[in-house]
């Protein structure tokens, strides 16, 4: 049975202790929890509209990913949820300069409301 490691970086915001982890790598891949808008050095949301807090969201994921040995571009499921799907097309400009040639498989959904009532979070899977 392939074993689990945690994985943590100062360079994305902190996960509630013993709550859950940042990521967890198990065998050939690296299930990275989902990441809100927060700056990692204050723990407080951005400020800034969709598109910036897109940017976030994804700049944290990447230093997970980074940390696990991974990269933005060895993503291969992404899982998007928005407060309001309003909200799709100005993420969906942020979103698809990430990612490489070879776009990962999305699911984007809406939903009632988020932690610390944020406008998006986002969650993936990634390569190690």
């Amino acid at each position: 049975m392939p074993t689990k490691t945690a994985v943590l970086t100062s360079k994305a915001p902190k996960p509630l202790p013993g709550i859950y982890s940042q990521a967890i790598k198990a065998g050939d891949f690296v299930f990275v929890s989902g990441a809100v808008p927060m700056d990692p050095e204050s723990m407080k949301i951005i400020e800034g509209d969709i598109q910036a807090h897109t940017h976030q969201c994804i700049k944290n994921l990447g230093a997970i990913l980074e940390e696990a040995g991974s990269s933005l571009e060895k993503v291969v499921k992404v899982n998007v949820f928005l407060s309001d799907m309003g909200n799709f097309a100005k993420m969906n400009e942020v979103y698809s300069m990430y990612w490489g040639d070879v776009k990962p498989c999305r699911t984007c959904v809406a939903v009632k409301t988020l932690p610390l009532n944020v406008d998006v979070e986002i969650e993936c899977t990634a390569l190690l």
